[in-house]
């Protein structure tokens, strides 16, 4: 099958001023579509041209560098998309809340630590919270576009929460200072749909 460029759920403007309407654009029209059209030509004719990226993730071993840089990239954009909303921020409730204070002890423990991930990542990356194998919530970053999904990374698991730290995410609006960058991206994230993906993983 051949990979799509997801919609957006929101308007590219909705996430000003935190995340300006020039950068969401180029970011979701640009470089999340080079990678859906590098992954289409990667994997055309190979047997991951049958797989979901979620499969093509979880064995990117057995595929060539293409398929892992671009593959990673269309996963990471689609999900991290759907992590943010206009109105967003704020702090998460519930179970997800509780397994915050259990992992971390406070809400502002855990954005003190994500946003360690985030601003020690050498070059480009991500930053995740993951619910590992042991349905607890882990903090790690991983290089370009690898994933926790991927079986060459070193913290596996079902990512939940994730941050570009590529500089074409934050570098209009933000230039060099990608700490500026992550606090305001705390103001746009949306903790419902964290809280579903949390649910689902660790059940």
């Amino acid at each position: 099958m051949s990979f799509e460029l997801p919609k957006l759920s929101y308007a590219y403007d909705a996430l000003e001023p935190h995340i300006d309407a020039r950068t969401m654009e180029i970011h979701h029209t640009k470089h999340h579509q080079a990678y859906v059209t590098n992954l289409n030509n990667a994997i055309a004719g190979t047997d991951a041209d049958k797989l979901s990226i979620e499969e093509i993730c979880k064995n990117i071993s057995k595929y060539p560098m293409p398929v892992r840089n671009n593959g990673g990239g269309h996963y990471n954009h689609s999900l991290f998309w759907t992590l943010m909303k206009k109105g967003g921020g704020g702090t998460p409730s519930g179970a997800l809340a509780d397994a915050i204070n259990t992992a971390f002890g406070t809400f502002d423990e855990l954005k003190t630590k994500f946003n360690a991930a985030g601003a020690t990542r050498f070059g480009s990356g991500w930053a995740w919270l993951t619910v590992g194998s042991d349905k607890k919530l882990v903090i790690s970053s991983t290089p370009n576009q690898d994933n926790p999904l991927m079986d060459i990374v070193d913290v596996k698991g079902a990512p939940i929460l994730a941050l570009d730290v590529w500089e074409h995410a934050y570098y209009l609006n933000y230039q060099n200072r990608r700490p500026d960058y992550m606090t305001a991206w705390w103001n746009v994230v949306n903790w419902e749909e964290v809280a579903r993906l949390y649910s689902i993983a660790s059940k």
